[in-house]
């Protein structure tokens, strides 16, 4: 086990591996534990600083996620930057919970802050702007329960809103701030922003680092978690046949996989995660 820890010692910050990231999360617990044992307030913010600098591929990776859509690249990376710095600090060490698995979330809550509460050309209130993503996140759901186009007091009523709310809310719409899509890309081919567009994200790109996180935790699991585990979504088991291979009852198993699933899900925060 790994003690103590130098600057130079640190691994690479591109990790392109499952094993470099394992590396770099054991190497970032040990630069947390030193930092938490140091009294000396230079040495302790010493160890902030390259527990930064090692994770700071991720804050990087995640703010190019939200480039285009209408924040300059700079500031999206700055804001990333300084919540990890607010994720390395605020870290629990006795949580059971990955760095990875705090960071992330972290980063991404800041950066979707920053859009909320920073790019808006018109300041409407926060509790517009939250609206207007429901409506346009969640009515399409009513739509399709009620078959046609639901009315605003059907709206209101779905939302937990009054029909004004809702007439606010849409009004606001066009005052986020966006480019033109005539203005030139910022390459040098003549392109035009809409020309530039990037594709769809990649849904593998995100399963990779949902796995990346969950990656340490599947490790502390006990071998018949594991076990069950592996049946039910690498082989593709059913629940009878997981407990004929295990020598429990299909019911057994159905809880086993429940509890195993929930501790999961809550160590790694999914819900913050996903959102």
């Amino acid at each position: 086990m790994i003690t103590s820890l130098s600057s130079t010692e640190l691994p690479p910050t591109h990790c392109n591996t499952p094993q470099q990231r394992a590396e770099r999360e054991a190497a970032t617990q040990v630069l947390l534990n030193q930092r938490a044992a140091a009294t000396d307030p230079a040495e302790r913010q010493r160890l902030l600083e390259d527990v930064v600098e090692l994770n700071i591929e991720i804050a990087r990776g995640i703010a190019r996620r939200y480039r285009n859509r209408g924040a300059e690249a700079d500031d999206l990376e700055q804001v990333a930057c300084l919540a990890l710095v607010k994720a390395a600090s605020g870290y629990q060490l006795d949580s059971g919970t990955p760095f990875i698995a705090y960071a992330v979330p972290t980063i991404r809550g800041e950066i979707k802050r920053y859009f909320r509460d920073s790019t808006w050309t018109v300041r409407i209130p926060r509790r517009l702007q939250e609206l207007q993503g429901a409506i346009t996140t969640k009515v399409p759901v009513l739509e399709q329960q009620l078959n046609r186009q639901p009315t605003t007091e059907e709206i209101a009523e779905y939302l937990g809103a009054t029909v004004e709310e809702i007439d606010e809310a849409r009004a606001a719409k066009g005052c986020f701030n966006v480019l033109s899509l005539d203005r030139p890309s910022a390459t040098d081919d003549g392109l035009t922003l809409a020309d530039a567009l990037p594709a769809p994200p990649d849904r593998e790109v995100e399963h990779l680092e949902t796995l990346d996180q969950l990656a340490p935790l599947l490790e502390r699991l006990d071998d018949r978690s594991r076990r069950i585990l592996h049946l039910r979504f690498v082989e593709t088991k059913s629940q009878s046949q997981i407990g004929e291979a295990i020598g429990c009852s299909q019911m057994q198993v159905s809880r086993l996989l429940k509890a195993t699933l929930e501790r999961l899900r809550a160590q790694l925060d999914i819900n913050t995660v996903a959102a």
